[in-house]
């Protein structure tokens, strides 16, 4: 999904390793509950039930629905990847 992002929004290759970098990062973490994704990225907001990560120096929002488990890592599926401009137009 990032590289289908990077590749219909012209410009935004100069960011691509900074928006893997925040999938290295998911891969890596072990939340399970939102006050773990807190700790590691302290501006993620809850809307509605997706998480909301400012990545990129606030120019992208990537919308995630995290599944909490219990015994295990939660399980990210990402849902979008805006820029800011697009992510205020849902607002």
């Amino acid at each position: 999904m990032v590289h289908q992002f990077v590749d219909s929004h012209p410009g935004t290759e100069r960011d691509l390793e900074t928006l893997l970098d925040w999938c290295k990062t998911v891969e890596k973490a072990d939340w399970r509950n939102f006050g773990d994704v807190r700790t590691t990225y302290s501006h993620a907001d809850l809307v509605g039930e997706l998480a909301c990560f400012n990545v990129g120096g606030n120019k992208y929002r990537i919308l995630a629905l995290i599944l909490y488990r219990p015994n295990t890592a939660a399980k990210v599926l990402l849902r979008a990847i805006l820029t800011h401009k697009e992510y205020d137009k849902l607002q």
